[in-house]
């Protein structure tokens, strides 16, 4: 209560984002209880029957419950791998750079992307890998190489979801890396000059540890949404030919929540979404705290 009454501006300050929270975040978690009924809107959520964990076993009993998992998994994996080491490697390297003005050039080729949206890029995609009009398929043409219909390909959709991410969010991801670097200090620099340390072994023994606090943390966020695959972007990028590979989670909840209906089925599946992404984050941040010793709590 001292502490309160000393600091109570500054407990003033976050009372709108912990209501935010609460309100938006917390209460709707009781709206997870229609996984365990049979939900209609007649009875609402709380007078609706009880049906246990039926609508679980209805999900694991589904055929395509594995595949369903197996394609959210593969995606966020692929994501992992792909996205998570260049927005590091792109920062390392605009550190190394002491010409500013080219500095600032890569800056800004690399950021812009993060700010089109969504339906702006995949309608980019669909139309820079049409068969007919695509500029990929005029290269390919051009080489003499047959056109390929690259969205209609299951195959291929998996890279062009991950890279066309690299792509956008790289140069945005790079900017929290360079504000660790940017904290680093600059004794630690100068004093590997003195001892003759080349730029390599700078970035091994001084960049790299000074950010690995943050690649630590943001790893660790990383992990505890990999089952989160994005909704949007994949459920624009979908169609008939594609659904063999592009149909994960999230867009499964959507088909059989809103589009049929079926509130309580929905309902389970992303909670057994909500529920691994929780364990995994746990796990993951259990295995980092005892590797480095950096960890979120």
């Amino acid at each position: 209560m001292k502490s309160l009454r000393k600091h109570w501006q500054f407990y003033l300050l976050i009372i709108p984002a912990v209501l935010y929270f609460i309100i938006f975040k917390y209460i709707p978690m009781l709206g997870s209880i229609i996984a365990f009924k049979d939900y209609n809107v007649v009875q609402g959520i709380w007078g609706s029957p009880w049906v246990g964990l039926k609508y679980f076993k209805l999900f694991f009993d589904n055929p395509a419950a594995w595949d369903l998992i197996k394609n959210t998994l593969f995606i966020s994996f692929y994501g992992i791998v792909a996205c998570f080491p260049l927005p590091i490697i792109l920062a390392l390297a605009l550190n190394e750079i002491r010409q500013g003005r080219f500095k600032k050039f890569v800056q800004i080729v690399t950021y812009a992307p993060y700010f089109i949206s969504t339906v702006v890029l995949v309608s980019m995609i669909i139309v820079l890998t049409s068969p007919r009009l695509g500029i990929f398929n005029h290269m390919l043409e051009a080489i003499g190489l047959p056109s390929i219909n690259f969205m209609g390909d299951p195959g291929l959709f998996s890279s062009i979801y991950v890279w066309s991410d690299v792509w956008q969010f790289t140069g945005y991801s790079a900017v929290i890396y360079l504000a660790a670097l940017s904290g680093i200090d600059t004794s630690l620099y100068e004093a590997a000059k003195i001892d003759g340390a080349s730029r390599l072994q700078k970035i091994i023994h001084i960049d790299l540890p000074g950010i690995m606090p943050a690649i630590t943390i943001i790893l660790i966020l990383t992990v505890g949404n990999i089952m989160g695959v994005g909704f949007e972007k994949i459920f624009l990028m979908q169609n008939p030919l594609n659904l063999e590979t592009s149909e994960v989670l999230s867009t499964y909840v959507y088909k059989m929540g809103l589009l049929n209906a079926n509130y309580s089925f929905a309902g389970a599946i992303g909670l057994f979404n909500s529920v691994v992404n929780l364990i995994l984050l746990v796990m993951a941040n259990i295995f980092a705290k005892r590797i480095s010793g950096n960890s979120l709590w």
